[in-house]
């Protein structure tokens, strides 16, 4: 047997063999092959190939038992022909990782899986050849054999096996392996050792199913990439398998250990079975325009057959979920103990729903003194899980709720009370995404003035030229781009009498207008604050401005509160939900559906939806659904989501998510090929906006440098039948409510594709870092960033009494007029958690994925990046000491540093991962 195989590769024709015309691009492209000196007549130069690690195709099919609490490798010895014809001995090694729920730790099945272990088959791997038979054009018999376990320790299980390969058989392209135990296991890599350019490497990071759960096996691709079109003969179908395996059939509830991505609306954030006043609307419709989520197959409501059951646990694709490391630090332990157990103990400490702070005083004592929490069942709960928010009283009879205090009241305690900081934080703040140029005037509002009221505002050229004392008039201040605008009029108007209807909160429509001086920064002109008209009442708007009597002082204070909570709201359910956590989910889903994991461009975008789909998940099921904290805690309230579904109707495009078109949309830059990243800002001194460019820059070269690597010719994007399926179901499926649109990038070219991964990366990792990490920082102490408005202005309407109190004592106007204790207390927990970096989070530019060191071209590129970022990071440094920079430094001012690429663990303000992980 053993002779006739080595006389068929032999005798093999050369016809068969890789042709010797693409050996230069094939081999630098896609890393070097491992078995390339074993394979006859195939002429390859010794600078072809990289000489320090090998890169064979390897696939691993194996059904899986969860090894939740142990790792287990696998070692398979495998023969493979030398250049003498002679078999090589090659050892196979799968290291399979500990967890929490794994085999080892499982009671009923721990016993059975030892028995598995001591018999030796745990894992059968079936090695598969990378070519087909050349004699039969069929895939070539596989190789099989047992691993057998080696060693153990804490954290991984070593199983090893032994393989004769026949020199026949030519390089290993895949391993399909199927897992004996009785739970799901997760494998962490597979080393084959004894090739004669040594070792190779195989990153699986991924579950693999129980033989008994599900007979089907598992796929695991080596570091090689290639484009459908160049697959190795051996491994189309099961690249085309792996595939169709990922997508399912669309039918039924979905489990735990599947790994089936496919699309659904938003139709399970209500709870309309549980009470009435907790039913919503679905969104990702004609009516509430929205991206697609993960489909879970639960049944569907009673009283809404379009509304989908809620369940205490999402399902995400069991690769989707977080590892142990983050489960420990945040989802499973710190997150969920913040919503299901710490937040119903400060409803238990804070009895009164609706009371507000009596003094500033009562704020401070948070970082001070604290709130004393009931003592919990388990002992010590609180503290070995949220040490940083939860102290331990000295007679242990209760546990202290104690706030760290925000860096932004550490350096200057009334810094959120001047005008400076508050137009300061539009460019340098938690939301630098909402202020824009002013190009029309009079300002004037789109929406229907049967409904609304009168469009015109009533901030009017005289007003604004009163208010910038005459330095210039208003078409000058147009013309120089002088002016700018936060504006929350139209697309909050619509839902400004529905949310007044719910006790204990008001909504306007605001505007606010601010001036840009000559050395560089803002300064606030105006808020106009609007109300449509409401039963009998005719519309209600008033401006306000700053002034130097006391009553128009502390009006101007309460409009500003107002228009924080409308930043506030308008930051967390457009900016940071909708733009990053929302629009990308389709991108993960479409990836995996249409793109193999051998894709290069999968393995180029892999890193970037890392845990993104859980976070989501875990999204709906405690932070954004009906009853919710966004609800509870946030200006629109029940509205919220649904204003979030108005804003991707009315403002979301794919093109202008990039950060340059952002910027020229909002006014804030325009063109220019002499400028430094073909910008010229409209606001100089424009931090996010100046650190983000860099950024930018250093993710499109890097992206540049790898598409461009893969596609040397161009007509390469638009033949790849897998890319192009992706980007088609990303806007016809993912997006499919603005499938129709003209403005949707094509993708016909290199340049097509790398300005398509630019943004998709920009948005994962520089967006969203920048508006999530400054959570606690900006708005922990609420002041500066209240998350509703509970009051309406004394002047809308008011009782002769309640302007009587507002004239005796208006600082319980504007206290009255922050969150409540509980409202407070609440969103300050949850950002406390959602600022903070997990001790296993993966930075842009840190990580060499194991497929990119493969190829010496990547791993160069990749090292440019790196040392990109490391320049950014002093970039960053410099600016932050230049005191000409006003908008980032100065008396008591946080240095902006929310783009400094790298972190360590904890609530820091800095640090860009490369994914949407919380």
């Amino acid at each position: 047997m053993m002779n006739s195989q080595l006389q068929k590769l032999n005798h093999a024709p050369s016809s068969l063999l890789p042709k010797s015309s693409i050996h230069t691009n094939y081999l630098i492209r896609h890393g070097s092959p491992s078995l390339i000196n074993i394979l006859p007549r195939h002429p390859v130069r010794q600078n072809d190939h990289n000489k320090k690690k090998s890169s064979s195709c390897l696939v691993i099919r194996a059904s899986s038992g969860e090894l939740g609490s142990s790792a287990a490798v696998s070692t398979a010895t495998t023969t493979i022909t030398s250049t003498e014809n002679k078999a090589v001995s090659v050892k196979a090694v799968v290291t399979v990782q500990v967890t929490a729920g794994g085999f080892l730790s499982s009671i009923v099945t721990r016993p059975l899986d030892e028995i598995t272990d001591l018999l030796g088959k745990t894992l059968l791997l079936d090695l598969v050849s990378a070519e087909l038979d050349p004699k039969t054009g069929l895939e070539k018999d596989r190789i099989k054999g047992y691993a057998r376990k080696a060693s153990h320790n804490d954290e991984e299980v070593i199983y090893e096996s032994s393989f004769n390969i026949p020199a026949s058989f030519g390089e290993v392209g895949a391993i399909e392996v199927e897992n004996e135990h009785h739970k799901e296991i997760f494998i962490k890599t597979i080393d084959l050792q004894g090739f004669p350019n040594g070792s190779v490497n195989v990153p699986c990071n991924s579950w693999v199913h129980a033989k008994s759960d599900n007979p089907q096996k598992r796929i695991f691709f080596t570091n090689k990439s290639y484009i459908p079109s160049e697959t190795p003969s051996g491994l189309k179908r099961l690249r085309e398998l792996e595939l169709e395996n990922l997508r399912g059939n669309g039918e039924g509830e979905r489990k735990t250990s599947d790994r089936i991505y496919d699309y659904d609306t938003y139709n399970d954030l209500g709870d309309p079975d549980g009470k009435d006043e907790l039913a919503r609307p679905v969104l990702g419709s004609k009516e509430h325009p929205y991206p697609r989520r993960c489909r879970t197959g639960r049944p569907r409501t009673q009283k809404d057959p379009l509304s989908e059951k809620r369940s205490s646990s999402v399902y995400v694709p069991r690769d989707e979920e977080f590892a142990e490391v983050k489960q420990l630090t945040f989802s499973a332990k710190t997150l969920k103990s913040v919503l299901h157990a710490l937040l119903p103990s400060i409803e238990t400490a804070l009895l009164n729903p609706k009371l507000g702070f009596p003094y500033f005083t009562a704020i401070d004592s948070l970082f001070n003194e604290g709130v004393t929490l009931p003592k919990p069942k388990t002992s010590g709960f609180f503290q070995t899980i949220i040490p940083r928010l939860v102290k331990t009283i000295t007679d242990g009879e209760d546990d202290l709720l104690l706030f760290e205090t925000p860096e932004i009241i550490d350096r200057d305690k009334f810094a959120w009370f001047r005008d400076e900081e508050f137009s300061r934080q539009t460019l340098a703040g938690l939301n630098p995404y909402s202020i824009e140029l002013v190009t029309e005037w009079p300002l004037k509002s789109k929406l229907d003035p049967e409904i609304y009221g009168p469009p015109e505002s009533l901030i009017t050229t005289e007003l604004v030229e009163k208010e910038i004392k005459g330095c210039m008039t208003v078409d000058e201040a147009l013309k120089r781009k002088k002016m700018f605008i936060l504006d929350y009029h139209d697309l909050y108007m619509p839902y400004v009498n529905k949310v007044r209807e719910i006790e204990g909160t008001t909504l306007y429509g605001s505007r606010t207008l601010l001036f840009l001086t000559e050395d560089g920064t803002l300064r606030p002109v105006a808020i106009e604050l609007t109300r449509p008209p409401v039963g009998d009442k005719p519309q209600w708007k008033q401006v306000f401005t700053p002034t130097w009597d006391a009553t128009g002082c502390w009006l101007w204070r309460l409009a500003k509160a107002h228009v924080c909570a409308h930043d506030a709201g308008y930051h967390q359910l457009v900016i940071h939900w909708l733009r990053t956590h929302c629009a990308t989910e389709p991108y993960i889903i479409a990836a995996n559906r249409h793109l193999s994991a051998m894709h290069p461009i999968y393995r180029l975008l892999h890193p970037h939806f890392r845990y993104t789909m859980e976070i989501n998940a875990l999204a709906r099921e405690s932070l954004i659904n009906a009853g919710g904290i966004i609800e509870g805690c946030f200006s629109p309230e029940k509205y919220s989501i649904e204003l979030s579904s108005a804003a991707y109707d009315q403002l979301w495009r794919f093109d202008t998510e990039a950060l340059p078109a952002d910027l020229i949309r909002r006014g804030m830059a325009v063109e220019d090929p002499t400028a430094e990243h073909g910008l010229k800002l409209t606001i100089e001194d424009y931090p996010f906006a100046n650190d983000g460019l860099v950024l930018w820059d250093a993710i499109k070269e890097w992206v540049g440098d790898y598409v461009n690597h893969y596609y040397p010719d161009p007509t390469l994007v638009e033949s790849d039948t897998e890319l192009q399926g992706w980007w088609t179901e990303v806007r016809t499926k993912g997006h499919a409510d603005k499938k129709d649109e003209p403005w949707w990038p094509v993708l016909k070219t290199p340049e097509n594709l790398i300005h398509i991964l630019t943004t998709i990366i920009w948005v994962t990792a520089g967006h969203h870092a920048a508006v999530n990490f400054g959570q606690y920082m900006y708005a922990g102490y609420f002041p500066n960033k209240p998350t509703i408005a509970r009051n309406n202005m004394p002047t809308e309407d008011p009782s002769e009494e309640f302007f009587k109190n507002f004239l005796k004592k208006p600082e319980m106007a504007l206290l009255m007029c922050f969150p409540s204790q509980i409202q407070a207390t609440k969103a300050m927990a949850v950002l406390d958690v959602l600022s903070n970096h997990s001790p296993d989070e993966e930075y842009l530019g840190e990580k060499l994925e194991s497929s990119w060191a493969e190829n010496p071209v990547i791993k160069a590129a990749f090292e440019r990046f790196n040392g990109n970022l490391k320049r950014l990071e002093g970039i960053i440094d410099e600016r932050n000491t230049n005191l000409k920079l006003k908008n980032r430094v100065g008396a008591g001012v946080v240095p902006y540093e929310l783009l400094k690429p790298f972190s360590t663990p904890g609530v820091t303000g800095m640090g860009v991962p490369n994914s949407i992980s919380i």
